[in-house]
């Protein structure tokens, strides 16, 4: 992911003061708690962000409402980007933290439409542990879970 470096001040952060209204911001939809806005680093005409109002750095900062409505309004800005765009292909992003590639520290997902070749590259090396080991996994999650 191209690397966005936010230069706003400490303390300040720069989705805040874009839902604020204090910068400039091409806006597709505002609801009661998300804004979706045109991303200024367009990889592909249509990339919208979509965020929550509320500041929350990341998906464990957010409530379940402000996650399930971030999902529903990427899912109608998805519809739009179709039927505006046409795209043969989207993808949605959302990383946490520095080392997920979060470059923004306010919660927001990547409505990206995708073409054949257009420098996106989702990819990462297959691990294939054992299936004893994901049973393992799997077991401590439910354990979290429960």
């Amino acid at each position: 992911m191209p690397m966005f470096v936010d230069t706003s001040p400490p303390g300040q952060c720069i989705f805040c003061r874009l839902v604020a209204g204090q910068i400039p911001a091409a806006k597709v939809h505002e609801d009661a708690l998300t804004v979706a806005f045109m991303d200024i680093g367009q990889v592909n005409p249509g990339h919208v962000l979509v965020a929550t109002r509320r500041h929350g750095a990341t998906l464990l900062d957010i409530t379940p409402e402000e996650a399930a409505a971030v999902m529903q309004t990427a899912q109608r800005i998805a519809r739009a980007v179709q039927a505006v765009f046409d795209p043969p292909g989207l993808t949605l992003l959302q990383a946490n933290g520095r080392e997920g590639d979060q470059t923004v520290f306010h919660f927001h997902m990547h409505v990206v439409p995708r073409h054949a070749g257009d420098g996106i590259a989702l990819s990462w090396p297959r691990k294939e542990p054992p299936a004893e080991v994901l049973q393992g996994y799997a077991e401590r999650l439910r354990a979290a879970l429960a």
